[in-house]
Order: C-alpha cells, then sequence, then structure tokens
C-alpha cells in the first residue's frame, strides 16, 4: 500500500516524522552554514568583529562591541549582499527576498510546488547575506528552505497536490521549531501563518 492510501493518522504520523526530522537537520546545516559565513566575513579572518550570541546559545548580556576593523564591516556586508544576489538570480531567482512568503505563496498558488534547486540555494545565499552583515534574521530563509524539503518529499511518496500543500506547511513549522528551539511554537504556526484570520486544521497534527 502507498502512504498516500493510509489513513489520515497514520500517514501524517508518519509523514510527520519524516518530515520533520529532515527539516530539522537542513534548519542546523543552515545555522551551521550561517556560523561559518560569520567567522569567513565579520569574524577574525576579515573585519574581527566578536558577534554576540542570544543567552539561549551560549551569549551574554555584558557585551561589548569590539572590531579590530571596524572600517571593513561595509566592505563586508556589501561583498556578501553581492555574493549572495549573484547566487540567487543566476540559479533560482524565486529564492530572493525573505522567504517565508514565497513559502506562503508556494502554498496558496502553486500546489505546494517548490523547486528542488531553491533549499540548497537559499540556504547558501542567506547564510552568506546574514554572515557578512546584512539586515536579514533567520526565520524567512528557514521557512523556505524547510517548506522546500516539504515539497521534495511530497514528492518523493507522490502525494496529492493536497497533500503536498500540507507537508509544505508541515516543513515551515519543523524548520521554524528547529531553528528558534521551540516545537509546539513550530507546530501552531505551521497551521495559522498561511492565512490572515483562519487556520489550517489538517496542518496541526503533523506539524
Amino acid at each position: 500500500m502507498r502512504i498516500r492510501e493510509l489513513p489520515y493518522f497514520t500517514k501524517w504520523f508518519i509523514l510527520g516524522i519524516v518530515i520533520g526530522v529532515v527539516a530539522g537537520f537542513s534548519a542546523l546545516a543552515f545555522y551551521f552554514t550561517l556560523k561559518l559565513m560569520e567567522s569567513l566575513f565579520m569574524g577574525g579572518r576579515l573585519v574581527g568583529y566578536e558577534i554576540p550570541e542570544p543567552l539561549g546559545e551560549g551569549g551574554s548580556l555584558n557585551y561589548v562591541f569590539h572590531a579590530k576593523r571596524v572600517w571593513l564591516i561595509p566592505l563586508s556586508t556589501v561583498l556578501g549582499g553581492l555574493l549572495s544576489g549573484l547566487i540567487v538570480y543566476t540559479w533560482a531567482p524565486e529564492a530572493e527576498g525573505h522567504g517565508t512568503d514565497a513559502a506562503i505563496n508556494a502554498f496558496h498558488r502553486l500546489q505546494g510546488r517548490i523547486r528542488r534547486r531553491i533549499p540548497p540555494i537559499k540556504l547558501i545565499a542567506s547564510a552568506i547575506t546574514i554572515g557578512s552583515g546584512g539586515s536579514a534574521g533567520r526565520e524567512g530563509p528557514t521557512a523556505q528552505l524547510s517548506a522546500g524539503i516539504g515539497s521534495i518529499i511530497a514528492d518523493l511518496f507522490s502525494l496529492t497536490p493536497e497533500d503536498r500543500r500540507v507537508a509544505v506547511a508541515v516543513g515551515i513549522g519543523a524548520g521554524i521549531g528547529s531553528i528558534f528551539k521551540a516545537p509546539i511554537g513550530g507546530a501552531i504556526l505551521a497551521a495559522e501563518i498561511l492565512y490572515k484570520r483562519d487556520f489550517e486544521s489538517e496542518v496541526l497534527f503533523p506539524a
């Protein structure tokens, strides 16, 4: 029996675990790639900037700004922006921008279809942008990256367009829950971020 033919709770119990694990590892890959880019651009090798960390990741409230070559910060940001822009517009123009909007658009208008090249391109380009000092955060890139993982897994299991849309939403929740260490928050976000004044109840259980 194909997994798409299983009862709802059985099917989404299995798929929820698979998407959660893979999307979680993709969020970890993004995190460590981001740390590598921070080291290359803003760390000791270029700017010498001691980057502050959140308290939950070993940071401290007693932070003092320090950069050995502070005048290189604009250069780092410009180089990162040019490099990430070149990567995105050469290989995957739909990976530009925040990321969350693109994932929601795929859910509503593209039957959950996200090209397979989007996750790796988004991972690398966003890590470069943030790591070089660009004005961006982790949530958008992680949402699009993990939504792409959900779409890929849906295609691998030959799911219907309706189930692919659910898989994309579950991916969003798994990625956000992983990158911010908030699994329940990620599950709720997966079901409610898709609408302004509504709730995707089918997403909540697998998320």
